[in-house]
Formats: structure tokens, C-alpha cells, sequence
């Protein structure tokens, strides 16, 4: 037969003789593919490069034809389907960031789902996240396989943002990164009619989600902490990314102009920007400045208390405390409860804010009725803001201490203990008070206990005998072992359970704390350009104004006094942004928004005058080399590539390729050498040289892996002495002599044998 080579790279040789077939003696070998259609031994990865050019938004998605046709609700269900039909065990985090699922789980997934070039992508994984933790909720093992797979779709968006940001380049890569994470979906956009219709889905503005609120939602501290999502994260506290969020529920709504997903340019921006008042890292500051005003007021009107008149301090104090509490409960609107909850010093705020209008209806209710004890009583609970007030002024300054990170949630374990062990402790109380016939009221009985819990006082213990002579004592002493001993014991334990935690993910928990602070800083309701006490009159006659003018006038009317309230900060605003900018080329767009101008003057300095050697590290890659040093880099260099070749080629493919120039010596056949069988592209599991190696070892690290692999040489030495003993068996019944055989018919039908001979040396009964 002649030599089929098929595409010129892989050809199939058999013997000519007279009998032969094509299995008598036929061989599998690698040619070297022609210079013409030589190809990478690897597939390259898919990479997509993005076009933002049209307005993308994150109120709403509905109506923009970048938006229109991504299958969001399909999207969930596959990603479901799949994460459920991989991950059918328990496993770890560090497990599932073992390389081995890394190389058979996660990077096909990232793969799949990457190559579909859709931005919703993220947001539905999220999504499916949430699902499955809420899933796990309802279950009493908190460790189960759903807990696993929240995670691996965490890990997955993870990766998947990460190519996002490795395959765009130049200005556009935080753009396209602000698209993924900010832009607005709706988990049943593009959805059936008639799933529609059965759940009664809308498609509003306010119902969209971006996929940061989302990983916020389920705490995916990952993916919070990764490069690419602190970049955007980052870019919109600095104010370096704009646009209109989407609200919860709005108090003064003006949604006349919607701000687009963009890069903000300070230099084609106009001097008087409202909208720079609603920036994170500006209203932070903003925030604090707002709090010192009201902690001031508060310290200076407790200092000349008086419930007979209302000072000017009272009635400062009353107003602005009124304006603040409004702000913050404007905030609690704007997002939901669930991601206002998540902020270090909300419990603080809401405890002031019950605390504050506790004390203006007590008040109210004494300046009416003319009653001095209500008046006392109203300052008296107001007075009781101060254990709150001054506290949130240090969690406001050291937000990212570990301290007060780890407080939050210690302060959740101690609140859950103490209520549990307060409803089995009033067993207790029941038991005395039946005990003492009525001798001693609860009040009394109850303090007894507290201190005793406490390790105050043992009075309880000494009045114990007068209960009942032993069972009295009885009770006293079991509630001191159970109170202050056990009690104390588990809360210890837990507290420093929960705080080693969040110490060992202390960077990741500073990026979650950060992303939420940025999150609640992006404000679209327009009663946060007033400043507090300002929206107390925004909200009593803008709100009306609402019904009465149209939307184009209400923004002109909005937009107006905002510039004449804030005239003076929006000048500052407008200057400092743009002496931070820093002078740029003309024509040129900005790239380093908002860096400090004496680290700019620094760093040109040094590079100016090339002082330090170190300069060149960094100079080297800010310039893209040119076309012809491009072209050197991807020309496919001879040994690289067999070097290449060699790392991912099965050892047990062929058993010829140990030693490829004997078997070119010892053909039988003569002519051509004999083929080789194909590489496979499977053969490889990653593109990096030496990776096969360097997995075998590990695998071959483990006992098991060991025990493994030698039950499978046993088993294939077993399988060749079975082989040998059925082929003499077989020769011994057609009677032909042991060792005459050297081919057979290709076709089955026992042709004629031919015997091949070849040099000296060489088996002349080989079989393949």
C-alpha cells in the first residue's frame, strides 16, 4: 500500500508482500508537519476584546441594544445545571483550590462560560451563589455540598473577571470592567412569556441589580478582595468611574438624566458638578465632617441642659439632629436593608435614631402637657446617646482596623449567647419566686442573679437558705456554675473563635468592608446633594413640587439650588480634582486621575534626571515595543518548540517514541520509516512546559497515588503473560510451531503468514 499522509504531518505505512494487511505489521510515527502548515501544539486560548462604545447603564438594562439580547435567565439555569452536575461532595475552599480540580473542574467551567463572550456571566454566578447559600440556610450541616458549590461559582467569577481584565487593554479595560460589575440586570431578562407571566416578572429600573451588589448580598469576600474587582471598586470611590445607581426607593426621585457607565475627565467636566457631591470618597468626607457637627451640638447642649426652656443650642441640636437621622435614613432606603446592614456603624446609627425621636416625643409631649418630670425623662434618654455617638466617631476614623472589623460580628455572637442563655436562665427565676412564696418579689430575685452571673456580689447565695434549706442553695449554686462559669466559658471561646477568623481573612475582610462603603457612597436619590439641616427643607418642598412641575423643570429647579447651597465645596471639589489631574498631553485623554501631585513631582524628578538605576524597570514597560520586536517574539524558534513537543507528549502513547532513531535503523520494511501516531491536543493539561512533570510528582507524592500506580503495573505484567499464554495456546491448536508467525491478515480471515526479516537484532516477531 502507498503512504496516506494526511494534511502532510501524520502518515500510516503497512507491508506490500503478498498477504499482508494493514495490522501485520503496521506502525504509528510523528512527521514533522511542513513549514507551511505547521501549527502551535496547543490551541490558543479564546480571547473577545470589547467595544464599549454605546451607553451602557446600571438603573436600568433593558433599553440599551448592548443589554437587549444577553440571555440572563438561561444563563442562571446553565450555570446551575452544571455547578450541580460537577460538585457532588463536600470540599473545602483550600481544596477547591487545589491545582488537580483547578485542571479538571474550574478551568473547563471558566473555558465554557468565558468563550460565550457575555458580561451577565458574573452576575448570574453570583446569583447561582446566593441560591445556593440560601439553600444551605434551610439545612442543620452548614458544611454540605451547597456550601461547595456557592464557592466554586465564586471562584469561577473570580477567573472569569480576571480574563476580562487580562484581554483588554489600554483605556478601555476599566470600562469594560465597570460593564460587568456595575452595569443593571434583571435575573428574568430575556425569560419565557409564560415563566413571566407565572411569577408576574416586571422589568423596571428599580428591580435591576448590578453583580457588585450582588457579591456584597452573599458576602463573596474572593471575589471582593481580587485585583480586578478592587480596580473598579477603587476607580468608583475615587470618582474615576460614574454613574446613576439604581435606588431601592427613592425620596426626591429625578431620573430626568441618567448618567451613563464612563470615565469621569475632570478637565471637560463643568466647574459646578452637583454630581460630584455624590461621590463615595466626597461624601465620606462629607459624612465625617456632618458628625463632628452633630457630636459637637450634642456635647454642647448636654453641657447646659435645661427641661424648664429650649435653648438655641436645644433647638440647633433638635434640627440638625432631625437632618442627620433623615440622611441616614434615606441611605437605609436607597440600597435595602441587607447592604446597610453590612456597614461597621449602622447599628450605631439606627440605636441613636430611636434614641433621638424617644427623646422629641417625650419632649414634645412635656412642652405640651407643661410637665417638668417628662421633659427631665426626655433629656435623661437622650443622655443615652452618648455611649453611641462617641464610639462611631472611632469607627469612622479606624474603619480599617482589625479591631473593629472583628467587633461587628463578635458583638452579633455575644447578643445571640446572652439572649439564649437569659430564656433558659428565667427557668431559675421561676423556680425561686414558687420557693419563696411570694417573700420576695422578681425584682429583687432577678438582681440576685445578675450579680451572681456577673461574679459581682454572692448575695443571692446567703439569702439562698431562706428559699428552702437545700433546695434553695441547690439552685443558687447550680446557676454560679452554669452562669459564671459555663456561660463564660462558651462566650470566650466563641468570641475568640470568630476573631481568630476574621484575623486570618483580615485583607479580604477590609476589601468587603471597602467595596460596601463604596457601594452606599454611589447615591442616586437627589435628596443626598442637600446637606443636613438643608434636606429637611428639600424634602418639604421639593416632594410636592414632584406632582406639580415636569420633570424637565423639577431637574432645572433641582439642579439650580444644589449649585447655590453647595456653591462654595463645589468650587473646592472642582479645584482640587483638577490640580490633582495634573497637566496632560492636549488631546490626549487622562490616565492618572486623582494621583497626589508631590508624588508626581517626585517621581518625574527622579526619572528627569535618571539618579536612581532602578528607574528603567518600570520606564521599560510603559512604552509598547514596536512591530519588529513583536515579530522576533512570535516567531516560532526550532527548539522551543521541540522542547515544547517533547514536555507534552504521552510517555505511553508509542512505544516506539523512547528511542526514535533505532526504530528508523531496525525498519523492516524498508523504505519510509514507520508512522507514528498523532499527538492529541488532550495530551497536554495546561499550556506551560514541564507542568505534566511537575503534577506527576505530586500525584506520585501521595500513598494512595502510589498504592494506585503499583496495582496497575502488577495488573498490566498479569494482562502480557495472559496475552503470551492465549497466543501459544491459539498456535498450539491451528498446529503452527510456536514462533513462526509474524503477521496476520488485517481482515480477520486468517491469510496467509509471511515472515519479514530484518537486520540482525531485531524481534522478528514483533506485534502491534
Amino acid at each position: 500500500m502507498g503512504d496516506r499522509r494526511p494534511g502532510g504531518g501524520v502518515g500510516r505505512h503497512a507491508s506490500s508482500g503478498p498477504g499482508s494487511g494493514l495490522g501485520a505489521s503496521s506502525r504509528i510515527r510523528i512527521e514533522e508537519p511542513t513549514l507551511g502548515e505547521r501549527r502551535p501544539l496547543l490551541p490558543r486560548r479564546a480571547t473577545y476584546t470589547h467595544q464599549p462604545d454605546e451607553q451602557v447603564f446600571s438603573c436600568f438594562s433593558y433599553n440599551t441594544s448592548t443589554h437587549l439580547q444577553l440571555p440572563v435567565y438561561t444563563n442562571i439555569h446553565r450555570i446551575r445545571r452544571d455547578i450541580i452536575s460537577v460538585v457532588e461532595d463536600y470540599l473545602s475552599l483550600e481544596q477547591l483550590r487545589d491545582v488537580r480540580i483547578n485542571i479538571s473542574v474550574i478551568r473547563p467551567l471558566v473555558d465554557k462560560l468565558y468563550e460565550q463572550d457575555d458580561i451577565s456571566i458574573v452576575y448570574c454566578l453570583l446569583v447561582n451563589r446566593a441560591q445556593f447559600l440560601n439553600e444551605q440556610k434551610h439545612l442543620s450541616n452548614r458544611q454540605n455540598v451547597n456550601w461547595t458549590r456557592a464557592m466554586l461559582c465564586e471562584l469561577i467569577a473570580t477567573r472569569i473577571l480576571r480574563r476580562f481584565n487580562e484581554d483588554n487593554e489600554g483605556p478601555q479595560n476599566l470600562l469594560v470592567l465597570a460593564h460587568i460589575l456595575i452595569a443593571g440586570f434583571e435575573p428574568f431578562q430575556n425569560a419565557p412569556e409564560e415563566i413571566r407571566r407565572e411569577v408576574q416578572a416586571t422589568t423596571a429600573w428599580h428591580k435591576t441589580l448590578p453583580a457588585l451588589e450582588v457579591a456584597i448580598l452573599s458576602e463573596s469576600r474572593v471575589f471582593l478582595a481580587s485585583t480586578s474587582c478592587q480596580k473598579v471598586v477603587d476607580a468608583i470611590y475615587e470618582g474615576r468611574v460614574i454613574y446613576t445607581p439604581s435606588s431601592f426607593m427613592d425620596l426626591i426621585p429625578d431620573r430626568y438624566k441618567q448618567r451613563p457607565i464612563s470615565l469621569y475627565n475632570p478637565r471637560e467636566a463643568p466647574l459646578l458638578n452637583q454630581y460630584r457631591l455624590l461621590v463615595p470618597r466626597t461624601r465620606n468626607y462629607l459624612e465625617i465632617m456632618q458628625f463632628f457637627i452633630l457630636l459637637s451640638l450634642y456635647i454642647l447642649f448636654m453641657a447646659e441642659r435645661d427641661p424648664n426652656q429650649f435653648s438655641w443650642l436645644e433647638i440647633c441640636f433638635t434640627v440638625y439632629a432631625m437632618g442627620w437621622v433623615l440622611d441616614q435614613f434615606a441611605t437605609l432606603l436607597e440600597h435595602g436593608w441587607h447592604v446597610y446592614a453590612q456597614n461597621l456603624w449602622s447599628f450605631l446609627d439606627v440605636t441613636f435614631a430611636v434614641i433621638y425621636w424617644v427623646y422629641v416625643a417625650m419632649r414634645l409631649f412635656g412642652w405640651h402637657t407643661g410637665s417638668t418630670w417628662a421633659a427631665q425623662q426626655a433629656l435623661d434618654v437622650l443622655a443615652m446617646g452618648a455611649p453611641v455617638l462617641v464610639p462611631r466617631l472611632a469607627f469612622n476614623l479606624l474603619s480599617d482596623n482589625i479591631v473593629f472589623l472583628s467587633l461587628r460580628s463578635m458583638m452579633s455572637d455575644f447578643a445571640l449567647l446572652t439572649a439564649l442563655a437569659a430564656w433558659c436562665f428565667v427557668g431559675f427565676l421561676l423556680s425561686l419566686l414558687w420557693l419563696g412564696n411570694d417573700n420576695y418579689s422578681p425584682v429583687v430575685i432577678s438582681k440576685w442573679m445578675i450579680y451572681i452571673w456577673f461574679g459581682l456580689d454572692g448575695s443571692g447565695i446567703h439569702h439562698s437558705a431562706e428559699f428552702h434549706q437545700i433546695l434553695g442553695p441547690s439552685l443558687m449554686v447550680a446557676f454560679a456554675f452554669l452562669g459564671n462559669t459555663l456561660f463564660l466559658t462558651i462566650l470566650v471561646s466563641m468570641l475568640s473563635t470568630t476573631f481568630s477568623t476574621i484575623v486570618t481573612n483580615a485583607p479580604a475582610e477590609i476589601q468587603f468592608r471597602r467595596a460596601v462603603l463604596t457601594l452606599e457612597g454611589v447615591k442616586g436619590d437627589a435628596i443626598f446633594a442637600y446637606q443636613p439641616p438643608f434636606n429637611l427643607i428639600a424634602m418639604f418642598l421639593l416632594v410636592p413640587l414632584k406632582w406639580l412641575a415636569s420633570p424637565r423643570w423639577f431637574h432645572k429647579i433641582h439642579v439650580a439650588s444644589v449649585r447655590l447651597l453647595n456653591l462654595p465645596l463645589l468650587l473646592i471639589i472642582a479645584i482640587a480634582e483638577r490640580r490633582a489631574l495634573g497637566p496632560t498631553t492636549p488631546g490626549a485623554p487622562p490616565t492618572n486621575i486623582f494621583v497626589s501631585p508631590n508624588k508626581k513631582s517626585r517621581s518625574r524628578f527622579w526619572e528627569r534626571w535618571r539618579i536612581t538605576s532602578h528607574s528603567d524597570i518600570s520606564t521599560v514597560f510603559e512604552v509598547p515595543p514596536p512591530d519588529s520586536v513583536l515579530n522576533q517574539i512570535a516567531t516560532d524558534d526550532e527548539l522551543t518548540r521541540h522542547l515544547i513537543r517533547r514536555q507534552f507528549t504521552r510517555g505511553n502513547t508509542v512505544e516506539s517514541a523512547a528511542a526514535p532513531p533505532e526504530a528508523k535503523k531496525q525498519n523492516p520494511l524498508g523504505g519510509q520509516p514507520p508512522p507514528m501516531k498523532q499527538l492529541s491536543r488532550r495530551d497536554s493539561i495546561a499550556p506551560f512546559p514541564g507542568l505534566r512533570a511537575e503534577l506527576q510528582g505530586v500525584l506520585s507524592e501521595s500513598d494512595e497515588m502510589a498504592d494506585v500506580t503499583s496495582r496497575l503495573e502488577a495488573l498490566e505484567e498479569s494482562t502480557q503473560r495472559i496475552e503470551e499464554l492465549l497466543m501459544r495456546l491459539v498456535e498450539a491448536k491451528e498446529g503452527v510451531t510456536p514462533g513462526s508467525r509474524s503477521g496476520h491478515d488485517g481482515n480477520g480471515d486468517g491469510g496467509s503468514e509471511t515472515k519479514v526479516g530484518g537486520p540482525a537484532g531485531v524481534d522478528e516477531n514483533t506485534w502491534i
